[in-house]
């Protein structure tokens, strides 16, 4: 795959690209904002939708014996987990299953907790559904983050949260968690019977030395008290397909789960998504090994180029995630300052800290998911900018 190539989306109805235009930005805008990589997906999937054309028939699916034996196959490849078939649970997407365990798994008033800052519809399925958001900021740790649990354990006791959505791999710190942090904070859990739901859909963006371990992996005692949230659709840029696998090893929770979905009147997922998933979870490996190395080698010319032209800004260290977080506060800006010089000096968009919660505030998020060549146009505009 040629990482390289720049594609031109413009007029495909892209939120990525084409929002530039709708809301009123620069036509040369750079945009490295939403979690949307600008490489096209294994040929495998277009392998796999050629053939469901040529059949011509699209009618009402299920996932058959392939499908869950290519998603079973790629979490035992990958992870060295091992998962049982009755345990998947198809939604349309991630942000759909994590309001839908809210509506499951809480009642209206009850606390949801998060870990902030942190990937922004966490908010919305709590507080969008009638729940409290709970917040816990991530502690500064040298060039990283890290929990503070004994401020966890307090702020559980006296708010007394019912849920606890994790995310795992961290979006937006690039964090990913040691087997000790999770363990640590599933026992804080089991302990007051709050359930988990682990929003995994970055699990396969990880950086040498920090392998991801799934939550459900940790022992049966975690496993029975929580769901984990995964889709392939960042992995291999399929979001348009609308495909999750929701993993829930527990019986009753996962009745909880389905009979929410039934009542929202969710009936499946889409035919094309279901067959892109079993596309990649068969042949994508080789596809995403080279992504891995690739996108590896933008966070080092980011750091490379913001240590020698930008000393001002920190970017801190990627564990995980294509997305880098970068403290900006060293500029000395306003909120209103920072956003009018990313938009209108330096013609470049990215996400905004704040978007995460107020322990984001100073910080931007850098989509690294993109030709190497665009990064560093996006960063030499900003270096002109700021002169």
């Amino acid at each position: 795959m040629d990482f390289d190539r720049v594609y031109h989306r413009r007029g495909t109805n892209c939120v990525k690209h084409d929002l530039i235009s709708f809301e009123g930005r620069p036509e040369d805008t750079l945009p490295l904002w939403v979690a949307d990589m600008d490489f096209p997906a294994p040929e495998c999937v277009g392998r796999a939708i050629q053939k469901l054309l040529d059949h011509g028939i699209y009618g009402y699916s299920f996932p058959g014996k392939d499908h869950r034996k290519a998603v079973q196959g790629w979490f035992e490849r990958r992870f060295g987990w091992h998962t049982e078939p009755e345990w998947v649970v198809e939604t349309p997407g991630v942000v759909f299953a994590l309001c839908t365990a809210v509506r499951a798994f809480t009642q209206p008033g009850d606390g949801v907790m998060m870990l902030t800052p942190v990937y922004n519809h966490f908010f919305e399925a709590a507080e969008d559904n009638g729940r409290r958001a709970i917040c816990l900021d991530l502690e500064p740790r040298g060039n990283s983050f890290g929990i503070d649990f004994e401020a966890l354990e307090r702020v559980m006791d006296e708010e007394k949260p019912t849920l606890f959505l994790l995310c795992s791999p961290h979006n937006p710190a690039g964090l990913v968690w040691t087997e000790e942090e999770l363990r640590k904070l599933g026992k804080l859990c089991f302990d007051r019977n709050i359930t988990v739901v682990a929003d995994e859909i970055h699990c396969d963006f990880t950086y040498p030395g920090h392998p991801h371990l799934p939550f459900l992996s940790l022992g049966e005692e975690f496993a029975q008290n929580a769901i984990s949230c995964t889709a392939p659709s960042k992995t291999f840029n399929l979001a348009g397909m609308q495909c999750s696998n929701i993993f829930i090893p527990n019986p009753v929770l996962r009745d909880k789960f389905r009979r929410e979905l039934t009542a929202q009147g969710a009936g499946g997922i889409n035919l094309f998504g279901r067959t892109a998933c079993q596309a990649v979870y068969e042949e994508g490996d080789e596809w995403l090994d080279e992504l891995l190395v690739y996108l590896k080698g933008n966070y080092d010319a980011l750091v490379e180029f913001v240590g020698k032209e930008l000393p001002m800004l920190k970017v801190k260290a990627l564990e995980g995630t294509y997305l880098a977080w970068v403290d900006a506060r060293g500029l000395g800006l306003s909120d209103e300052e920072r956003s009018t010089l990313l938009r209108d000096k330096a013609r470049v968009w990215l996400s905004d800290g704040v978007t995460y919660g107020q322990a984001g505030r100073g910080f931007w998020r850098v989509n690294l998911a993109c030709p190497r060549s665009v990064l560093m146009e996006a960063l030499e505009r900003l270096k002109t900018a700021l002169q």
